[in-house]
């Protein structure tokens, strides 16, 4: 979304891949330090309305923030017991592995590199695409007005490469100017230092809905690239891995079964349905298996709400973001998004 998703350099992800060994000897299991410690460390976006922004009382909230609640309900009973770490991009990939944080519900985009060094993400949360802005003054009306635009993006980003791959496929010119946060880029971009600017849509989206003149700005109607994003843990914790893995499982399921924030008590009591009980924990022993409590989906639906909810809540139609569904709607209405049995 709003920070760029880099593909680190050779030494970067052979520092990596070293950090995350040393710290699987050293630490033997998050699960037991976020118990010990009581309180989830998650890292997340600087500043990104929608996914991680403080409000008008300098509290966070959004997507990102919802999840972290989720998990922190589902591994210790409580939605509060959280710890937002505000993150850039090489704070966040290389505080990972070393303990900074326990997982990044910031958003990344799941790709191969990041995969095999160290980083193992959980779950698809959102499907994504990249886009471009520029200003409705420009006489950009598609990607191929962009021939010989100056661009503005992140460096070492995919955003950087898919640039690069775009323009060279579709025989463009193109001059880039990096910068070393994607906020920094954004802001260059708003400033006219720059023709466009390239992040995910959703991110475009975001940061446009923060700008007082948004108006003044406009999204390039192609998608340019597939980016499914989802949380990340350090690899070699398969324990950990699974409780961020079936906690946002969970709140799609129970979009799926039609349990609600609202309604997850009395369907908790009352539910006949055999996929209700055992996601709610009145039968089977699903929890017990990761090592949490056979409540922990229901903790964790009663603490932020359905996968739907969490949408509507931060980044649908009536907030100032104004995302449709698209390929993030369930199976059933359309989309792609759908939740892992749990039986």
């Amino acid at each position: 979304m709003t920070h760029p998703r880099a593909i680190p350099t050779r030494h970067f992800l052979a520092v990596l891949a070293a950090c995350a060994a040393f710290t699987g000897a050293a630490r033997a299991d998050v699960l037991d330090d976020v118990r010990t410690r009581g309180t989830v460390k998650c890292g997340v976006t600087l500043a990104a309305p929608g996914f991680s922004a403080e409000d008008n009382t300098g509290k966070r909230q959004g997507f990102d923030v919802d999840l972290c609640k989720a998990i922190a309900a589902a591994a210790l009973g409580d939605a509060t017991k959280i710890q937002l770490v505000p993150m850039d991009l090489k704070t966040a990939f290389a505080g990972l592995p070393t303990g900074a944080v326990d997982v990044l519900t910031h958003r990344f985009t799941w790709t191969q590199s990041r995969d095999v060094s160290g980083l193992k993400f959980a779950k698809v949360m959102f499907y994504d695409g990249q886009g471009f802005a520029v200003t409705t003054k420009s006489k950009a009306n598609k990607l191929a007005d962009l021939n010989n635009a100056t661009i503005c993006t992140a460096q070492g980003s995919t955003s950087e490469l898919i640039v690069a791959d775009y323009f060279r496929a579709h025989n463009l010119k193109y001059k880039i100017v990096t910068f070393a946060s994607q906020e920094q880029a954004w802001d260059a971009f708003v400033g006219k230092r720059c023709d466009a600017a390239i992040n995910d849509r959703s991110g475009l989206a975001a940061r446009l809905a923060a700008l007082p003149n948004r108006d003044e700005f406009k999204v390039l109607s192609e998608t340019v690239s597939n980016e499914p994003i989802g949380p990340i843990v350090a690899q070699g914790q398969p324990r950990w891995e699974s409780v961020v893995r079936f906690t946002l499982n969970a709140l799609v399921a129970a979009e799926e079964q039609g349990i609600t924030q609202a309604n997850v008590e009395e369907q908790q009591r009352n539910s006949k349905s055999p996929d209700a009980q055992r996601l709610l924990g009145t039968t089977g022993d699903f929890g017990t298996k990761m090592g949490l409590s056979n409540d922990w989906a229901f903790q964790a639906i009663k603490a932020v709400g359905n996968y739907g909810e969490i949408w509507d809540r931060n980044v649908g139609p009536k907030t100032p973001l104004r995302l449709e569904r698209g390929r993030n709607a369930l199976v059933a209405n359309g989309g792609v998004m759908m939740a892992i049995p749990v039986r």
